[in-house]
C-alpha cells in the first residue's frame, strides 16, 4: 500500500509514501473500533504487539544492512501497516508470541530478504497470517465469540491477562471463553456453516445459531461494514484503485448467487459471504497492494476476479473456513503473469510491435 501505480501513460501521484500509509492506517480505524465493540480489546493489544515488534524487527535489519536515513525507512509506516493488518487478522485471545512470530516473519522474511518495500513478491501481513494459520492452527482458530454472547468478563485486564499467561485473573481459560452456557465451544460463523452444512444441516437450521445474530454473522457484519467505509474513503482519496475491490466482490456476488440459485439450502447467500470473514478487510486493504498486485487496469480487473473465485471455492470446497489469505497469495503469485498479458499498448506502438514487445523480440 505504498503509492499509486499505473501502467504507462503515468499519472504520477507526488504524496509521500508515508503520508499514503499513514491514510491506509487511518481507514483501518472504524473496523478495528467495530472489532473492539463486538469483541473486546484483543486485537488492540495484538496490533500494539506486531506494531512494536515490527519497528523492532526493521531497525535491526535495516542496521545490519547499513542503510542510510534509518529513521525515515523505519517511520515511512509500511512496517506499521503490515503490523496493523496482522493484528487485524489474529484472534482476540491469541498468546502473545502469535503476533510476535507473525510480524517477525513478515517483516525479515517476506519483505526485508527480498529487498525491502517494493520488492516483496507477496503481501507480508497475509503470507505471515498463512504461515501461523499452517503452523500454529489450534491458536489460530480460537476465536471468541462476540462479548453478548460469552458467560465470562472480560475487560482490558482479563484480556491482557488471557494473551499473557493463557488465563483470566479469575482462572477462566481460552476454551472456557470460548464455551457457551449450553456447553457447546462456539466458532465463527463462517466455520460454524461450514461445518453444520458438512454434517447434513441446511443452510436455514444452521442460522438459527446465535452466532449468527438476527442478521448473517453476528459482529462480523458490522465489521466488515466498517471495513467498506474506510475502504470507500480511500477510493475516495485516490489511495487505492477501484477495479480491484470491485471486481473481487462481483466475482464473489456471481459464484454465491449462482450456488445460492441452485441450491440454497447448501450454499450460503452473497450477503453472507460478504460480511462475513475478511471478506472486505480483503478487498480493499489486501488486494489493493500495488506492490504484490496487478498494475494496470485489466489486470486489476483480472486479478479481482480470480480472488473472488479463489475465495468462493476454498470456503465451499477447502479446508478452511475463510480463505481470503490463500487466495492474496495465489493472486500474487498470477499477478507478474497478469500483468504481462494485460498491460496496456504503448503510445505510439502498433499492435504488432506491442506483441513483439511483450514477447521480448527486436
Amino acid at each position: 500500500m505504498a503509492f499509486w501505480i499505473a501502467s504507462s501513460p503515468h499519472n504520477h501521484n507526488q504524496t509521500a509514501t508515508s503520508a499514503l500509509m499513514r491514510l491506509v492506517i487511518y481507514a483501518t480505524l472504524p473496523g478495528v473500533f467495530a472489532q473492539w465493540y463486538f469483541f473486546g480489546w484483543g486485537n488492540i493489544i495484538h496490533i500494539s504487539l506486531a506494531v512494536m515488534t515490527a519497528l523492532t524487527c526493521e531497525f535491526i535489519v535495516l542496521s545490519l544492512r547499513n542503510k542510510k536515513n534509518i529513521r525515515k525507512q523505519l517511520f515511512d509506516g509500511s512496517a506499521i501497516l503490515t503490523a496493523v493488518l496482522l493484528g487485524i487478522c489474529i484472534p482476540a485471545i491469541a498468546p502473545w508470541w502469535i503476533s510476535v512470530i507473525g510480524v517477525t516473519f513478515a517483516i525479515i522474511v517476506v519483505k526485508q530478504l527480498y529487498g525491502g518495500l517494493g520488492h516483496n513478491p507477496f503481501n507480508p501481513a497475509m503470507a505471515a497470517y498463512v504461515m501461523l494459520l499452517i503452523s500454529f492452527p489450534l491458536q489460530m482458530t480460537s476465536w471468541q465469540p462476540p462479548l453478548a454472547l460469552m458467560t465470562a468478563p472480560v475487560d482490558f485486564a482479563n484480556t491482557l491477562s488471557i494473551i499473557f499467561t493463557g488465563f483470566t485473573s479469575e482462572g477462566y481459560s481460552v476454551e472456557q471463553l470460548r464455551t457457551t452456557v449450553d456447553g457447546f465451544t462456539m466458532a465463527t460463523p463462517l466455520d460454524t456453516l461450514k461445518t453444520n452444512v458438512g454434517l447434513g444441516f441446511t443452510v436455514f437450521e444452521t442460522l438459527e445459531n446465535n452466532i449468527f445474530g438476527e442478521h448473517f454473522a453476528f459482529g462480523w457484519e458490522w465489521i466488515n461494514f466498517a471495513f467498506l467505509i474506510g475502504g470507500l474513503a480511500l477510493i475516495a482519496k485516490k489511495v487505492i484503485a477501484w477495479q480491484t475491490p470491485l471486481s473481487f466482490l462481483f466475482s464473489l456476488f456471481v459464484c454465491s448467487f449462482i450456488a445460492y440459485s441452485i441450491s440454497p439450502d447448501s450454499s450460503a447467500s452473497t450477503l453472507f459471504h460478504w460480511l462475513s470473514g475478511g471478506c472486505m478487510l480483503g478487498a480493499f486493504f489486501i488486494l489493493t497492494d500495488p506492490v504484490t498486485g496487478a498494475t494496470s487496469v485489466k489486470g486489476r480487473l483480472i486479478v479481482g476476479a480470480l480472488a473472488g473465485l479463489l475465495v468462493y471455492v476454498i470456503r465451499t470446497f477447502g479446508g478452511y473456513p475463510d480463505g481470503v489469505a490463500f487466495a492474496v497469495l495465489l493472486c500474487n503469485m498470477a499477478a507478474p503473469l497478469i500483468d504481462q498479458y494485460s498491460r496496456p499498448r504503448t503510445y505510439g506502438h502498433t499492435l504488432k510491435e506491442h506483441d513483439n514487445e511483450q514477447k521480448g523480440l527486436k
